[in-house]
């Protein structure tokens, strides 16, 4: 066996904590309508997120109501005023399809 350990990990190391902390999961699946919404747009997206990124806003607020992560303004996670106005000419577009 190597220095390594059984597994190939260094095991000098310490390990790093997640830069935001611990979450907890969704075990009650308050927030699956948002996540399969997102889910299935990065999907039909070829995996773009950019292409998704309003459903990724609507995941993280979905967390924050039902206090799954801590409430944070969102433009600390990325999301600005780009994010709302993709968010708009999307549902124009979907508007337009629809008449």
């Amino acid at each position: 066996m190597s220095a390594g350990g059984a597994f190939g990990g260094n095991r000098g190391l310490r390990p790093v904590p997640p830069e935001k902390g611990v979450f907890p999961l969704d075990h009650m699946h308050l927030c699956d309508v948002e996540k399969k919404e997102y889910l299935n747009c990065l999907k039909s997206a070829g995996h773009k997120s950019e292409e998704c990124r309003h459903l990724s806003k609507k995941y993280l607020e979905c967390r924050m109501e039902k206090n799954l992560m801590a409430k944070q303004d969102m433009s600390e996670l990325g999301f600005g005023k780009n994010v709302d106005a993709g968010t708009k000419s999307e549902e124009k577009t979907e508007q337009t399809k629809e008449k």
